[in-house]
């Protein structure tokens, strides 16, 4: 009999994750809220729970007998997979208070600062009182956001007092934790930089410029290879091992976002131990060869990963992930592709359906296309003028 593997999440973002389990021998049991998650007819079972409940995640995975558990895409779903894994004593995963040290932002600004690592200037704040004593020392314009939410939820840039007085209502409105942060703001590019730990050391990278549409805070695309220096990728690099060391971290994936300020520093604002949403492994692997979603699997399953893996600074291929989002309400009709970028598409993902209605352009999302092109330059070039190339076509 197959070897049972819980994993937590049923969205597209997890359909590698389930498709690698399963060439890996697992009979694979989904989970989550959302029924009409996309990943779910993937999987060998659905077991339709809040995979944010601890409690819940813990009582289904002893009641399925599962062998192993793997996170979904998803911040909550690895912290449950955390705490599952230690309850249970199953290998693949950091200690619950570990995972905790990583993934809420205002504990990784503390242990960032103690390791010496640059990283936005941050005040976990309680009440109203921390609030208005933390505007006042971190300059305008500030950051203000929950210490546990991720893809843009509940983050606010604040010019002036009464900007972030109405971000911090709205940050309190989104958090379940009893703190807010606020953080300052830093200036420069974005980009993405994925990293797979051995023995508390890199084996492999890979580093992107991300894109970002209406919403600034929500990344929408990503391409490589990355314009940041070989030298900051180096620090990247040291500066992973610094966390895997200081904090005994087990094998598996270690993604950071960054901001690249214009002397070349980079600085990381987000860290997680799980894989990142909207397919990134799938991009991970068109672009560099490398079977990524194998490789996050077996670190959270407790496997030695023996992939052949290219030596460290391989450039990847120009690819790019493109996340198609809408520019406005409306319902849709369809989406349009550009004659001269049909013959850089490699997969087109899609998921709208011919009238339904968008609501929120910040958050709507059509599918998911991945590109490849002939040269960066090429790359780059296209990639500016993505959102006009590819449309949501609504009336």
């Amino acid at each position: 009999m197959s070897k049972k593997l819980l994993l937590l999440g049923g969205g597209h973002a997890e359909i590698p994750l389930i498709q690698a389990a399963q060439k890996l021998g697992y009979f694979v049991i989904t989970t989550g809220n959302a029924r009409e998650g996309l990943g779910h007819p993937y999987a060998d079972k659905n077991v339709f729970e809040d995979f944010s409940d601890l409690k819940k995640m813990l009582a289904l995975a002893e009641a399925e007998g599962v062998d192993r558990v793997c996170s979904g895409c998803n911040d909550f779903a690895l912290l449950s997979a955390a705490y599952v894994c230690e309850k249970l004593g199953l290998p693949g995963h950091d200690s619950y208070e570990t995972s905790v040290q990583i993934h809420h932002k205002d504990k990784y600004r503390a242990l960032a600062t103690r390791l010496k690592i640059p990283t936005p200037k941050a005040i976990a704040v309680h009440n109203a009182e921390e609030f208005e004593a933390a505007i006042q020392e971190i300059p305008f314009p500030n950051i203000i956001k929950p210490v546990e939410l991720t893809g843009g939820k509940g983050i606010h840039r604040a010019e002036n007092a009464l900007e972030a007085r109405a971000a911090y209502a709205e940050a309190l409105k989104r958090t379940r934790e009893d703190r807010v942060v606020v953080e300052e703001f830093v200036v420069g590019t974005n980009h993405g930089f994925s990293a797979y730990l051995q023995n508390q050391k890199v084996v492999f990278y890979f580093a992107d410029n991300e894109q970002y549409y209406l919403n600034k805070y929500m990344v929408s695309g990503a391409n490589t290879p990355t314009t940041t220096s070989s030298h900051a990728q180096k620090l990247l690099c040291e500066y992973s091992e610094r966390i895997a060391k200081a904090l005994n971290l087990v094998d598996g994936i270690l993604h950071i976002q960054y901001i690249e300020k214009a002397d070349g520093t980079p600085v990381i604002i987000e860290i997680c131990r799980r894989a990142p949403g909207d397919l990134y492994i799938k991009f991970v692997q068109y672009a560099t060869g490398v079977d990524y979603p194998k490789m996050i699997v077996q670190g959270e399953t407790g496997e030695f990963s023996s992939e052949i893996l290219p030596p460290l600074g391989t450039l990847p291929k120009p690819f790019l992930r493109h996340c198609i989002m809408a520019k406005e309400k409306g319902v849709v009709q369809g989406v349009s592709f550009a004659p001269e970028i049909q013959k850089n598409i490699v997969e087109k993902f899609l998921w709208l359906k011919k009238g339904e209605l968008v609501e929120d352009p910040l958050y709507y999302k059509a599918g998911i296309v991945f590109m490849q092109f002939s040269s960066a330059e090429e790359l780059y070039a296209q990639t500016s003028k993505m959102t006009e190339l590819i449309q949501i076509d609504v009336y």
